[in-house]
């Protein structure tokens, strides 16, 4: 029976052993990389935020409903002031 110790008597740590290492770093003739963003990419970045935002933000905030509730409880909160301040407010949503 015919064994085999090596083949083509090469040791593989001889090429591991003789690699030197390079005592100067390899002078390199690329400019360094840039990036620029246009405007139109900024804002799409920022509509998809927003977008993100609005998806997480409950339709009806339950806070907001339970303190208006409690403020029309009030019979002394009803009055000509804020009654007023709520047509000028609907009028400058319509756009009149």
């Amino acid at each position: 029976m015919m064994s085999i110790d090596r083949i083509g008597g090469i040791n593989p740590l001889n090429n591991v052993q003789s690699t030197r290492k390079t005592t100067e770093p390899a002078k390199s003739s690329f400019k360094s990389d840039s990036v620029s963003v246009s405007a139109e990419a900024r804002e799409a970045a920022e509509v998809y935020y927003m977008n993100q935002v609005a998806a997480e933000t409950p339709d009806i905030r339950a806070d907001r409903v339970a303190e208006v509730k409690a403020k029309l409880q009030d019979p002394n909160y009803l009055n000509n002031a804020v009654i007023a301040s709520a047509a000028d407010k609907l009028m400058e949503s319509f756009g009149l």
